[in-house]
């Protein structure tokens, strides 16, 4: 045996161990086989044999648990010990929130696909489907959105009495209080009707649903909160909004400056024990009209009325909109679409200590409080939007693409359009599966919280680029406002969905992989728990185990990516037989390759990895990848297979696994240790990168899909609003697909009667057409009547210039400041004389 069989044999050794995670005996008893067999047949090289004998004897240590854990251990603890970053308990609140779902699964490097296909599939309940079909259609056919957006600035009252009606304010809210009790997936339902109409109404009741009181109420509040308060908000009685922003601390909201200083004061005419409020808060959605406060503040107690403790931390607390000194009532204006969006501010105002929400065993717990619950809200509210503007600019362009002529084609077939309309579909089915998927996994108990970070960031910025593909696929029908333009709304308020709710900005550089890489990595957060916890030999045995586990993992995570790679991942079996059979196979080994990568990135970056940001985006990004694909897949899998979907299935796929490679790819080349690099490379890619963009002919099929009255083109869009009402062009646009291939044949004869000289162009071509025999008079008037309802599409709006030069009238919410200052108004507005009628 010479030098160079021997590296080979123990070079596929080591992998075929690592490969079948095989125990550190195991892989020393092989190494020790070798040993024996090179001193039988090989050729005595001393180099070879020291090799071997070293790797036999150190795998043997290894093996040994009392030697490991009295010698190697308490090395390796001093060592991670000095390379942990600094946690603070915020952040550590942060990281803790939510659960772990399916990203946990792909942190391994191994995700169990049966794990996820065979997960329940939730349903509607009848109850559900009963207010999608009754009450959510009712409002969206009395909702003009010009009318709210531009006429008024603000919601018709007698759309707020019917939304309190029905209690849409309570959708989340448990029927014991009141409420609806909706799962989450009704929540997505009804949100995504809605805003394909109206994001203001939309927000109206998302906000109460999503990001109110009542999430904190139902969690923390205590039982008389509960009761006083739960039915109040179900019904509308109160309308609640909740104040975090401050301007000074935007995104970094554990550093909010309004606090609330604990002292003695007057309430309702008694002497109690509350807090003396000092705020100063913007952005807060509802605000202008909203009856009920809820507030995050930093607790102070400088004398000691509570306890030892000078400063709680951040505090969430109930106040009243009418207190005594507080600023609330007027309006910032969001661009795009007007909803109800102001500041509220207040120096030295007083409440009880009972506003507290939980009362006084929550104090300066409610920065876990609102990490946990909006780990729920972020998967629902804004993905919602993000999903239903992507389907309703897909519904109205699938069928703009059929009617629109151009060189006596629809324009439809021409590739420069097809490209970007087939790029609509698959981003709208990613944005729909992810949002689908991940609410029903928290209808059952589940909270995602790094799941939800990634909705948030991909879903909101994938719905701005189809709206930006619908906008130049319809081009100057696009760009001029009016109540026929269905597009303008979403792309102007673009802006707001990649702001609100944690920038995406933030999101992507620092949530979706450092809360993801602690809080979904199979191993990390427990040894960093114990990594603090002190010196107990409980501990250092705990954490012998689970380093162990972890170095097992991450050498067979590498022995994974390779093999896979190199075999076009031949080995892994997936759970379908159908054409994305391969795509399974695909993320299996794509998941090795990340952990493989996120452990390489942690060993040596070490703490600095914190503020590596755009490392950490990247990383965070190979994540989304992985996620997104294993919705589409989950997707199609629910929705029983359907082979029509194929292609879009196939795009999505394709479209993620190229971003996922790209990413890995920048993240290599920016490694700092460039040998690490190097080898991560040469074991991810060994063959270079191999994943592609989707084909052209993928892309003329799909943009065939869509464009025509389909199945899959059904499922894409299903879920808003398409009834054919005089308030919604995408509905009324939607009812003459079905008449858009028999307008392309009658085309088609008339100009090839056109062509041969028959018929001339222009105004009069349907008379003479039917004079010369090409349209019979039933063909003339059915493409007479059809030409005339396009052009309602076709034609932008037209406005007077006075209509334009003077400002639209805008309802403006009053300012309420005190109660003493509305009661002035009125004995002013009585003492007043009365008009001289005469």
């Amino acid at each position: 045996m010479n030098l160079l069989a021997l590296v080979l044999i123990c070079v596929a050794v080591a992998i075929a161990a690592a490969y079948f995670r095989a125990a550190t005996a195991v892989a020393a008893t092989a190494f020790g086989l070798l040993l024996l067999l090179y001193l039988i047949l090989g050729t005595g090289s001393v180099l070879a044999i020291l090799v071997l004998l070293l790797a036999t004897t150190g795998l043997t240590l290894l093996s040994l648990e009392r030697f490991r854990k009295s010698r190697i251990t308490p090395e390796l603890l001093r060592w991670y010990r000095s390379a942990l970053p600094q946690i603070s308990a915020t952040e550590k609140e942060a990281m803790e929130a939510g659960t772990v779902w399916w990203e946990g699964q792909l942190f391994s490097g191994r995700p169990d696909w049966r794990k996820l296909l065979d997960a329940g599939a939730v349903q509607l309940t009848d109850e559900e489907r009963a207010f999608l079909d009754g009450p959510v259609e009712e409002l969206c056919r009395m909702v003009d959105s010009w009318e709210v957006n531009f006429t008024r600035a603000d919601i018709p009252a007698q759309v707020v009495r019917f939304i309190k009606k029905h209690r849409f304010l309570g959708m989340t809210i448990p029927g014991e209080f009141g409420g609806l009790g909706f799962s989450p997936l009704a929540q997505v339902a009804v949100l995504t009707k809605l805003f394909s109409l109206s994001s203001v109404v939309a927000n109206y009741i998302n906000i109460p649903n999503a990001l109110g009181p009542g999430e904190l109420l139902l969690h923390y509040g205590t039982r008389e909160q509960q009761d006083h308060y739960l039915p109040r908000l179900a019904d509308g009685r109160e309308i609640p909004c909740f104040a975090l922003t401050s301007p000074l601390a935007g995104s970094d909201a554990t550093a909010i400056p309004d606090t609330g200083t604990v002292c003695r004061g007057q309430w309702r005419g008694e002497e109690v024990l509350g807090m003396r409020l000092d705020i100063d808060k913007r952005y807060i959605t509802l605000a202008p009209v909203a009856t009920l406060i809820g507030l995050a503040f930093r607790l102070r107690d400088p004398d000691h009325l509570l306890g030892e403790v000078d400063d709680y931390g951040i505090t969430c607390a109930l106040i009243p909109a009418d207190l005594e000194g507080l600023e609330i009532g007027r309006r910032h204006l969001p661009v795009g679409a007007p909803f109800l969006n102001g500041p509220i501010r207040g120096r030295g105002l007083f409440v009880p200590l009972d506003t507290l929400i939980g009362g006084l065993d929550m104090a300066g717990k409610g920065w876990g409080m609102l990490m946990k619950c909006l780990s729920a809200g972020r998967a629902v509210s804004l993905p919602s939007l993000a999903g239903s503007q992507a389907r309703n600019a897909l519904a109205a362009t699938g069928v703009y693409v059929r009617l629109r002529r151009q060189f006596n084609l629809p324009i439809g077939q021409f590739e420069g359009v097809q490209k970007p309309l087939a790029a609509m579909a698959g981003l709208t089915y990613i944005i729909n599966a992810a949002v689908t998927q991940t609410a029903k996994a928290l209808c059952q108990g589940e909270k995602p919280a790094v799941a939800g970070a990634i909705l948030k960031y991909h879903c909101t910025e994938m719905a701005r680029e189809v709206i930006n593909h619908a906008m130049d696929i319809h081009g100057g029908k696009a760009v001029m406002k009016g109540p026929s333009n269905y597009l303008a709304d979403a792309y102007e308020s673009a802006p707001v969905a990649i702001t609100v709710e944690g920038a995406n900005i933030m999101t992507r550089s620092l949530m979706i992989f450092g809360q993801g890489v602690t809080r979904c990595h199979p191993h990390l957060l427990r040894e960093m728990e114990l990594a603090a916890a002190g010196d107990d030999p409980a501990v250092l045995a705990e954490f012998d185990g689970v380093l162990f586990r972890h170095l097992g993992d991450a050498a067979g995570n590498a022995a994974a990516a390779l093999i896979h790679a190199l075999t076009g991942s031949i080995l892994l079996i997936p759970p379908v037989s159908d054409r994305t059979g391969r795509y399974y196979r695909h993320l299996s080994r794509l998941s090795a390759a990340f952990a493989l990568v996120s452990d390489l990135a942690l060993l040596t970056l070490q703490s600095s990895l914190k503020m590596r940001e755009m490392l950490s985006a990247r990383l965070g990004d190979m994540l989304s990848m992985l996620y997104l694909a294993s919705m589409v897949l989950k997707q199609h899998h629910d929705q029983g297979r359907p082979e029509e979907d194929l292609p879009v299935v196939e795009w999505a796929c394709r479209y993620l696994l190229h971003r996922y490679q790209e990413a890995m790819h920048e993240t290599l080349l920016n490694l700092p240790h460039r040998t690490a690099a190097h080898l991560c490379r040469g074991l991810v890619f060994p063959l270079g990168r191999r994943f592609h963009k989707p084909a052209d002919a993928l892309e003329r099929q799909i943009a065939g899909l869509v464009s025509r009255p389909t199945g899959t083109r059904r499922r894409l869009i299903d879920g808003i609003y398409l009834s054919p009402e005089s308030n919604n062009p995408v509905g009324r646009l939607e009812a003459l697909l079905p008449e858009a291939d028999e307008a392309d044949a009658l085309y088609w004869r008339l100009h090839l009667a056109v062509k041969q000289g028959r018929v001339a162009p222009g105004p009069a071509r349907l008379e003479e057409a039917q004079a010369a025999g090409v349209l019979d008079q039933g063909e003339a008037a059915a493409l007479r009547d059809y030409e005339t309802r396009i052009m309602d599409f076709i034609n932008v709006d037209e406005f007077d210039y006075d209509a334009i030069a003077r400002k639209p009238k805008r309802t403006v919410t009053r300012r309420r400041k005190t109660k003493t200052a509305a009661r002035k108004r009125t004995r002013k507005k009585a003492a007043a004389p009365a008009p001289d009628k005469g």
